[in-house]
């Protein structure tokens, strides 16, 4: 039964570090298309740019895996990932797109199965380590779906995320 668990276990960090590469790839992708005043465009106060959804991204794994599941500080200031209005490029917001996911891919691939379900409480909630891992990933595919939107609607074009589709 241990060698089952254990296959289970190492899928499902497999395939959490296969999503965030893969919501990387299509994250990049938009990015590259949006210029900088894009990039950190509201369409209302009640709205957050692209921007601040990379930030934010980075915050919440750097607080559920790497601190959360990691052990590292928590150094993460919530509020500023909203407040902010520009100053970084879209260049530098992909380096730290791609830094703070490839770190959190480090820590996610070295969990050893026995630790998925011992409990940990990042952002003060009580969860296991794979409900945190599920959770990151989760959070990252919705965000990354909405910068899809917003640049498909920001550049008028298909992306061709996945399958490209007759024109």
């Amino acid at each position: 039964m241990t060698t089952t668990l254990d296959a289970v276990a190492a899928d499902f960090l497999d395939v959490s570090c296969r999503r965030l590469d893969t919501m990387t790839e299509c994250f990049e992708t938009c990015l590259r298309k949006l210029s900088y005043e894009q990039v950190w465009q509201r369409q209302g106060a009640h709205e957050n740019a692209v921007g601040n959804l990379v930030l934010h991204l980075c915050g919440n794994a750097r607080q559920w895996v790497m601190h959360g599941v990691g052990g590292a500080a928590d150094v993460r200031v919530r509020d500023a990932e909203f407040s902010a209005d520009g100053g970084m490029s879209g260049d530098e917001l992909i380096a730290l797109f791609r830094s703070t996911f490839d770190e959190a891919k480090g820590v996610i691939a070295a969990v050893p199965a026995e630790r998925l379900a011992e409990r940990i409480t990042p952002q003060g909630r009580n969860v296991s380590v794979l409900e945190a891992i599920y959770q990151v990933v989760g959070h990252v595919q919705q965000h990354v779906g909405q910068i899809i939107l917003v640049t498909k609607q920001m550049t008028a074009m298909d992306l061709d995320l996945t399958m490209p589709r007759p024109r």
